[in-house]
């Protein structure tokens, strides 16, 4: 997105009253996935966000549950504040990111008063409850109730090529608006992995990203991950190659948005 363009939506979004009105302490008519995507127009253009991280923090779980009715809504929403996030903690303190059991796992976003951590916001309420490391095949026994209300129904593949947690070996940053979601995130999967996977006709192999590995139950095993390459026509329909997986760089990437 342009500069000039960043100028417009900033512009547009104040004019429409973004934070909304105050009223008995809280703020009413807020627009949250408006407010997600400005978090992140500002994180990018490293403009202030302690106003909007109120903002943000004051809305109330009705506010969430009014305006985020549905998964086109939750997925555009939570999407847009885990990368805003890492982006406003990392730009902070990159040391932050030396640890980062606790950079993912530190309850470090205030979202509607609940404390959350970036594997909140991922695998609780984008993944639909999953454990961590469980490759996709276990679910929480125990969510919070928080958790269970606002998740999404169903869990989307495509998530893991919209996140973006400061890893050299991450997607670049969108700015995802509900309209467009499904060809966001269509768009996405394609440019990644067209990047990312690499086949080999000879030895009839291909390698992977490796948070396909780490989530492969999310893609629905091997199988189905051949069929989406031969969707994308990342390898011959006539091929079925051995899968691998590669190793994820984690040196720190601040700063990757796509170029739109």
């Amino acid at each position: 997105m342009k500069i000039t363009a960043h100028i417009i939506l900033l512009t547009l979004l104040i004019m429409r009253g973004l934070a909304g009105e105050k009223v008995d302490g809280k703020f009413q008519g807020v627009n949250i996935i408006e407010t997600s995507q400005q978090l992140l127009l500002q994180a990018k253009t490293r403009e202030p966000t302690d106003s909007l991280v109120k903002v943000i923090e004051r809305i109330t779980e009705g506010d969430l549950t009014s305006q985020l009715t549905n998964d086109t809504y939750k997925k555009t929403f939570w999407i847009n504040i885990y990368n805003a996030f890492t982006q406003v903690i990392l730009t902070k303190n990159p040391d932050k990111y030396k640890n980062r059991g606790s950079l993912f796992g530190d309850k470090q976003i205030n979202i509607a008063g609940q404390k959350l951590s970036l594997d909140d916001i991922e695998h609780g309420v984008l993944r639909h409850s999953k454990v961590k490391w469980s490759l996709g095949y276990i679910n929480k026994l125990f969510p919070s109730s928080f958790e269970k209300k606002q998740r999404v129904d169903s869990l989307d593949y495509r998530i893991h090529f919209s996140l973006n947690c400061g890893a050299k070996s991450c997607p670049p940053i969108a700015f995802y608006n509900p309209e467009q979601l499904d060809k966001q995130l269509n768009m996405a999967t394609r440019v990644y992995l067209q990047g990312e996977a690499e086949y080999n006709e000879k030895e009839n192999r291909v390698a992977l990203p490796a948070t396909m590995g780490w989530f492969r139950k999310d893609f629905g095993g091997k199988k189905k991950m051949l069929e989406l390459l031969h969707q994308l026509e990342i390898i011959p329909k006539s091929k079925q190659p051995a899968i691998e997986f590669k190793k994820y760089n984690w040196n720190l990437f601040l700063e990757n948005y796509k170029a739109e």
